[in-house]
């Protein structure tokens, strides 16, 4: 397969069936799968993210990118891909404002690791550990989230999630009959 020009993904909206459901492994990682990454890697910074899932697309594969510092370094990119992701360790507690490119406009606080080991596969195929903390870490444990069908809203408080709810029907009515998103942003 030739290089393609890496193009923008639609993203799945809350309500959207893919975003519940618990993602696949990627057997190999063929030209096709290294295209998928480099549209998730564009789709990622062309919609403002810190990290982005398949799942967020449409695909049920274990896969994600994270890139959590380019918006403050002067938009220096250097995104992480992981594949079939498995953290090893957590350590710490901390709770901070999460949002979703799939939940626009809800952003609430959630308790997090505040350090993570993680194991993965780069898109090469090479086996690949990472230990962080802070935002990297965050943003580790909420994309991987993603893979398991969890979205940030499940792990608020319930009387939190009650004043969000208004917001959450109305992101849900933006899905067809089959559960797929049809609002186009």
């Amino acid at each position: 397969m030739d290089k393609q020009k890496a193009k923008i993904l639609s993203v799945r909206i809350y309500g959207d069936e893919t975003l519940r459901k618990v993602s696949g492994p990627v057997e190999d990682i063929t030209d096709e799968i290294r295209q998928f990454i480099n549209d998730l890697i564009k789709t990622m910074y062309e919609k403002d993210g810190i990290g982005l899932a398949a799942p967020q697309v449409g695909k049920s594969l274990r896969i994600f990118v994270v890139d959590p510092y380019w918006f403050r370094e002067g938009n220096k990119k250097k995104p992480f891909v992981f594949i079939n992701p498995e953290f090893v360790e957590f350590e710490g507690m901390q709770v901070n404002e999460e949002g979703c490119l799939s939940l626009p406009g809800i952003f609430e606080k959630v308790n997090r690791a505040e350090r993570v080991v993680m194991n993965a596969l780069n898109e090469k195929g090479e086996e690949i550990q990472l230990e962080t903390d802070g935002l990297f870490s965050r943003a580790l444990q909420h994309e991987n989230d993603h893979l398991e069908g969890i979205l940030f809203v499940d792990k608020i408080p319930r009387m939190r999630k009650i004043f969000i709810k208004k917001k959450l029907r109305e992101l849900e009515s933006t899905t067809d009959e089959n559960g797929v998103n049809i609002r186009e942003k």
